[in-house]
């Protein structure tokens, strides 16, 4: 069975028609982890890095985030599928 990350964010360079997100792989954590590191810090790196609780869903984001037309879309090694 085929799995998809639904995403609603239309402005991210990953978002796909059908609210899906085409992220080779994602990074979900507390907003306060995205907010203190760097757009280098993001899913490839999720087996070294610690888990730290959120308290609530309104308490984390999707570091894999990318702004549409943005250059930085290769600072994480995250790529687009098709």
């Amino acid at each position: 069975m085929e799995q998809h990350i639904h995403c609603l964010v239309n402005d991210c360079h990953y978002w796909s028609p059908g609210n899906v997100c085409k992220a080779s792989e994602i990074i979900v954590a507390t907003d306060k982890f995205a907010e203190a590191k760097p757009d280098e810090v993001d899913a490839k790196m999720a087996k070294q890095l610690e888990p730290t609780p959120a308290g609530s869903p309104m308490s984390t984001c999707c570091k894999t985030y990318v702004a549409k037309g943005s250059a930085k879309t290769t600072a994480d090694a995250v790529t687009r599928t098709i």
